[in-house]
């Protein structure tokens, strides 16, 4: 297990609490690590009680609640004395439960969650990247009575593995021995699909991060160009590199995208 991801989009927080009031930071998109053991706690913060994740919000507790990380999934404790919250399943078919005031530890289910907390308008919520899932060998059990583990336990229902399919499909369909998809264009061309009509240029860059750190623990080379752009391209192509040398990606997976658009065809006019 190589730890869990919490991603607080814009808008939705201040960031991690230096002990200042809520506000006194611009908001901006947060993202926090947590390997087997971590604990981060979430909330309005003040200077007498810090968080992690901060969450401006006046209906907010002070210390609203904490996750706690172990082997093999992450936990929720809800703190508030009043509110209940909510941890959702974005690529389920609704799938949420509560967890009610002061319950700790409640145990997450989900692979990809996201935990709401109600206001007096819109609800504030953050994303959970659960730890990676340990699958055993269908096969059984091998010859020295001990569980083969799979190296790479990929999910092909989620959202991540669809854009890492989208990924892949340039040179899955040799329309380029190098190239790989933008952000943009992934955006672009997973729009059709019924799970995917709100996908954002942020959340597939969360995904990529996600694929190449958490499911196939791989970082960017360390010859890349020290500016971002190429950092991202860089763990782009090891994603696209590695999928394909595997084979965790192949041709029959380009089934699980929308049907292409037709190319536009020319018309040719008499006379030109």
């Amino acid at each position: 297990m190589s730890g869990v991801l919490i991603h607080l989009p814009p808008g939705e927080g201040t960031g991690p609490a230096t002990g200042r009031e809520a506000g006194a930071m611009a908001p901006g998109p947060v993202t926090l690590r947590l390997g087997a053991g971590g604990v981060a706690r979430f909330g309005r913060g003040s200077a007498s009680t810090p968080v992690e994740l901060r969450l401006a919000d006046p209906a907010v507790s002070r210390l609203a609640g904490e996750i706690r990380v172990t082997d093999d999934h992450w936990q929720l404790s809800n703190l508030s004395s009043g509110q209940t919250y909510l941890v959702e399943n974005p690529e389920g078919a609704g799938e949420y439960f509560r967890v009610p005031p002061r319950r700790a530890g409640a145990p997450i289910p989900f692979e990809f969650a996201r935990v709401v907390l109600p206001t007096r308008g819109s609800a504030v919520s953050f994303q959970v990247f659960a730890p990676d899932h340990v699958y055993m060998d269908p096969d059984g059990m091998d010859g020295w009575g001990t569980r083969t583990l799979t190296a790479f336990s990929l999910d092909e229902t989620a959202t991540y593995f669809l854009v890492l399919v989208a990924l892949c499909e340039p040179r899955l369909r040799d329309e380029s021995a190098v190239a790989v998809a933008t952000t943009p264009q992934i955006v672009d061309r997973l729009r059709s699909h019924p799970e995917c009509g709100r996908l954002t240029a942020r959340a597939v860059s969360s995904h990529i991060d996600y694929l190449a750190e958490e499911k196939l623990r791989i970082s960017a080379p360390a010859t890349a160009d020290p500016r971002q752009g190429a950092r991202r391209n860089g763990k782009r192509e090891a994603v696209v590199g590695l999928a394909l040398r595997f084979g965790l990606v192949r041709e029959e997976h380009l089934a699980l995208l929308p049907p292409r658009a037709p190319a536009p065809h020319r018309v040719e006019v008499a006379g030109r």
